[in-house]
């Protein structure tokens, strides 16, 4: 059943309200990295706390992201949509008032909780208001740009939020996209959902929530040594429940993965690209970010602002990117998209405790905004294709869990690899903004190897071609094959 808009002006503008839901969804990662040292300062939050100021909402969105996905799919989109947005809205209300550490980083993982709802149901309305042709490709094209964009305007929003207000606003202005959305939302955005006898997969839910709860739980432990045995148990347990989960799917008659969705050759590669270039994405900008304010001694708003060129390429590149889609298809873009972000993240390697942005920072910027655009621009479609209707809220589920579960291991693998740089410097007896910086060096080395595996992975796997871009209900000729309807 859909019920989601058909015509050509209403179609565009309930792509403006699902765009701006995506926006808030993703700025939220990092829209508080730029207040972490003031809310640190105000709420005494130790290092570790301040951490989990961000490894909560991405861990919390990521571990139920396929839950909501089926959530959308089997309760309708919009209304999974309506809830998951009071509820987002309600949790950010909460963390901006917030009067401890711990409250804060459970009012964080609430806010991912409810974003869990609000990302699939967000991106599986495009996919059935945009079933075919040139503007599919388009509507994509500006969801991924935004996807992309969102961290950066984060860092900025946040510079300007925690500057000349309160670092509290940085959690408090969501309050105003949620009321804008809402009225979008009840005005444009129709129903939509899966036929049939649909239930809930509780044994899924289950194992797959505590096994990546635990992995990840795991690797923050790894701080205090990979062979501890805290570090050896949560990461055996979440492999273990991981490994359950999908001996529960294969046996479920409407399991909450269907495993035809990630076992696709094509979609199973830019799966993992995605998960890569989260991890990328989220430690390298969180330390670039205390690199600007605890090394360079930049305030809030200018190290906000330095974020920006990055922002600016990605949405000059963006058409560019999209006409290449266009006339080559995914696969180089999959390619050149992680190897140029490596480029930039191998840049960023110049840095030092003196500092010059515009010679150490800015070149892997632009370079970092150039890769970034040519990976987001194809994935989001690319991991779509070929996806039936009843499983677009799932298969959306599984491409920003990838990107917000590789987010999570990624701070938290970057965060003992920063660790035990930073304590090696204290031991030869470097000063702290020495150490700071070589251990900042030390996250960029390794955001930059992860993205040229990423690369090789595009180049193995990533074979789609222009045609592969179809959703499963249009045949080649541009006729329905499976009607949404």
């Amino acid at each position: 059943m859909s019920e989601t808009p058909r015509g050509s002006t209403a179609k565009w503008w309930a792509l403006g309200v699902l765009a701006m839901t995506e926006l808030v969804i993703v700025l939220d990662n990092t829209i508080v990295t730029i207040a972490l040292p003031r809310a640190q300062e105000e709420l005494g939050l130790s290092d570790g706390q301040r951490q989990w100021v961000v490894t909560a909402y991405a861990l919390a969105f990521g571990a139920l992201l396929l839950l909501g996905g089926r959530i959308a799919d089997y309760w309708g989109r919009k209304r999974t949509f309506m809830a998951g947005l009071l509820g987002f809205g309600l949790a950010s209300t909460w963390g901006g008032l917030v009067q401890s550490g711990l409250e804060l980083v459970t009012a964080r993982g609430v806010q991912g909780a409810f974003a869990a709802l609000l990302a699939p149901a967000s991106l599986a309305m495009v996919t059935v208001t945009f079933p075919r042709g040139r503007d599919r490709n388009t509507a994509f094209a500006i969801f991924g740009t935004v996807a992309g964009a969102g961290s950066a305007i984060g860092l900025v929003l946040g510079g300007v939020l925690t500057e000349y207000a309160s670092w509290r606003w940085c959690l408090l202005v969501n309050i105003v996209f949620v009321v804008i959305v809402i009225a979008g939302a009840v005005l444009l955005l129709g129903e939509s959902k899966a036929e049939g006898d649909n239930r809930h997969d509780v044994g899924g839910a289950v194992t797959v929530t505590l096994g990546l709860g635990s992995l990840v739980y795991g690797f923050t432990l790894a701080e205090h040594g990979w062979g501890s045995a805290d570090t050896i148990l949560f990461l055996a347990l979440g492999a273990a429940l991981i490994a359950a989960f999908v001996v529960v799917e294969r046996r479920v008659r409407q399991p909450l993965l269907p495993l035809r969705v990630v076992l696709d050759k094509v979609r199973g590669g830019v799966f993992v690209i995605t998960a890569v270039m989260g991890s990328s994405l989220i430690g390298a900008l969180l330390y670039l970010t205390f690199y600007f304010q605890l090394v360079l001694g930049m305030s809030p708003l200018v190290s906000g602002l330095a974020n920006l060129p990055m922002t600016v390429v990605i949405f000059l590149c963006t058409p560019l990117a999209t006409r290449f889609l266009g006339r080559f298809g995914p696969r180089p873009l999959m390619v050149l998209g992680p190897l140029i972000s490596a480029a930039g993240l191998f840049c960023l390697l110049g840095i030092t405790s003196e500092g010059n942005f515009w010679l150490q920072v800015l070149p892997g910027l632009v370079l970092l905004g150039i890769g970034l655009t040519m990976l987001f621009v194809p994935s989001q479609s690319l991991a779509l294709a070929g996806v039936a209707p009843e499983d677009a809220g799932v298969a959306s589920a599984v491409v920003n869990a990838s990107l917000n579960i590789g987010g999570s291991v990624g701070l938290a693998v970057f965060t003992v690899i920063y660790a035990n740089s930073f304590g090696a410097a204290t031991r030869r007896g470097a000063v702290d903004v020495d150490a700071f910086t070589e251990g900042y060096r030390a996250t960029f080395l390794a955001a930059g190897v992860a993205m040229v595996a990423a690369a090789l992975v595009g180049y193995f796997l990533v074979r789609g071609r222009k045609e592969d871009l179809l959703p499963a209900w249009e045949d080649e000729d541009g006729a329905d094959a499976v009607h949404a309807r």
